[in-house]
C-alpha cells in the first residue's frame, strides 16, 4: 500500500503544545505566535511582585472615612457647648461667697497706748502658722487692728527711750518701726511675711549708723536689746581701731555691775574682765571671723573683741511684759543699764569732739596711774636686790 500523502495545511501546523500555559518561554521551541499570545498574558495580568507595592487609594479613602465619626463628634460637642453657652447666657452668673472671718473677741479687755492687747499677739501666733499672702489678705482688718495697737505702744515707748537717753529725738512712728514684709529675693526662706512686730531707736531713728536700742515682739521669741549691728567697713574699722588703742574704755564699759546682770546673765558678778570678754564675744559670733583680721597678730590679747562684725546684747523677755500694766516701767528697767554701753559705741563710730576730748583724758589718766605702778614696782624690785 503506498504511503499516504499529507496535505499542505498539516505540513505547516506546528509542533503539539501542551495546554498548560506558562510566562516562561521554552528553549526548545524558535520565535513564534507564542510569543504574541505571552504578552498578551502580561498585559492582562499584573506580576506576583505588584501586589506588594505602595497600597492602593482605597485603603487611604477608608482611614478618610474613619476620620469622619470623630469629626463629627467634635462638631456636635461644639455644638453642645454652643447650645450651653446660650443657655448660661440667659441663667444668673455663678457668685461664691466666702465669709469673712470675725474679728477676735476682745475678751472684755480695753486697748490701752502705753501697753499691747493680748489679740495682737495671737495674731502674731497664727501669721507665723499661716505665713501666706491669701491667709493676711484675708485676715487684712484683723493685721490693721494689731497694727495700730503695735504703733500705740512704740510711741509711748519713745517716750520711755528719751526719758533714759536725753540724745534720742522724738521721731514719728514710722521712722521707729519695722515693716512686717520680707524680702525674699536673695533668701531660701519663702516665707512672704515677718512674724513680729519690732522697732528701733537711734539718734536717726531706724536707720543710720549710730548704735540703737532695739525692742522684738514675737509671742516665745521676744527681748530688748541695743548696740550696733553689721556696722559699715569704715565704722567698723573704727571699732576695731578703738579695741586696740582704748581696751580699757571696752572693759569698763562690759563690766558694769548692772550691764551684766541683765545681758550676761550666766556671768558671775566676781567674773574676771577676761571671761566677761569671752561671753560677749561669744553673744556676737554670728558672722565673727576665724582668724585674726588683717594688721592685728592672732596672739593679741583682745582678738576675741577684734574679730567680731556685730556688737550687740539682748535680755530675752516673756510675752506677758507687753500686755502688763506696767508695761513702760519694765521695759525702762531693762533700757537703764544699756545706755552706757550704746553711748560708748556712738562715741566710737560717730565721735562728739568735746566728748572725744574728755575720754581722750580718762586714757591717759589710766595710762598715767599704770605708768606710776609700774616705777613704784621696779623701785620696790631695786632695793631688794640692793638689799
Amino acid at each position: 500500500m503506498p504511503p499516504r500523502k499529507r496535505t499542505a495545511d498539516e505540513a505547516v501546523a506546528g509542533p503539539r503544545r501542551s495546554s498548560r500555559r506558562t510566562s516562561t518561554k521554552s528553549q526548545y521551541f524558535d520565535n513564534s505566535d507564542d510569543e504574541l499570545n505571552d504578552k498578551e498574558v502580561e498585559d492582562t495580568e499584573p506580576p506576583p511582585k505588584r501586589k506588594r507595592g505602595r497600597p492602593p487609594k482605597k485603603p487611604v479613602a477608608k482611614k478618610e472615612d474613619s476620620e469622619e465619626p470623630y469629626q463629627d463628634e467634635e462638631q456636635k460637642q461644639e455644638e453642645d457647648e454652643d447650645d450651653e453657652d446660650s443657655d448660661d447666657s440667659d441663667a444668673p452668673p455663678k457668685v461664691t461667697f466666702i465669709p469673712l472671718p470675725k474679728l477676735l473677741d476682745p475678751g472684755g479687755i480695753e486697748y490701752e497706748d502705753p501697753k499691747l492687747h493680748p489679740n495682737t499677739l495671737s495674731f502674731l501666733k497664727e501669721l507665723k502658722a499661716n505665713n501666706r499672702r491669701p491667709w493676711l489678705k484675708l485676715h487684712d482688718p484683723e493685721y490693721r487692728r494689731a497694727l495700730k495697737d503695735w504703733e500705740s505702744f512704740v510711741i509711748c515707748a519713745t517716750e520711755t527711750v528719751a526719758d533714759v537717753d536725753e540724745t534720742i529725738p522724738e521721731l514719728p512712728v514710722k521712722d521707729v518701726i519695722f515693716r512686717i514684709y520680707r524680702d525674699v529675693r536673695f533668701s531660701k526662706n519663702p516665707t512672704p511675711y515677718k512674724p513680729h512686730f519690732s522697732a528701733a531707736w537711734s539718734r536717726t531713728g531706724r536707720k543710720g549708723s549710730y548704735a540703737c536700742y532695739y525692742i522684738h515682739c514675737e509671742p516665745g521669741s521676744a527681748f530688748i536689746g541695743g548696740g550696733i549691728w553689721c556696722p559699715a567697713w569704715d565704722k567698723l574699722l573704727l571699732l576695731r581701731q578703738s579695741v586696740n588703742r582704748r581696751p580699757k574704755g571696752w572693759r569698763r564699759v562690759l563690766n558694769d555691775p548692772d550691764f551684766k546682770r541683765i545681758f550676761l546673765p550666766k556671768l558671775k558678778q566676781d567674773a574676771k574682765e577676761k571671761a566677761v570678754l569671752r561671753a560677749f564675744a561669744a553673744e556676737n559670733k554670728e558672722g565673727a571671723l576665724s582668724l585674726a583680721p588683717a594688721g592685728y597678730s592672732r596672739d593679741h590679747p583682745d582678738i576675741e573683741l577684734l574679730r567680731l562684725k556685730n556688737f550687740t546684747v539682748k535680755k530675752k523677755i516673756k510675752d506677758d511684759l507687753f500686755t502688763s500694766e506696767n508695761a513702760q516701767e519694765q521695759f525702762k528697767d531693762i533700757l537703764r543699764p544699756l545706755l552706757g554701753f550704746v553711748s560708748f559705741l556712738n562715741s566710737i563710730v560717730m565721735p562728739d569732739p568735746n566728748l572725744d576730748e574728755d575720754a581722750d583724758d580718762d586714757d591717759e589718766d589710766d595710762e598715767g596711774e599704770e605708768e606710776e605702778a609700774e616705777d613704784e614696782e621696779e623701785g620696790a624690785s631695786s632695793d631688794s636686790i640692793s638689799e
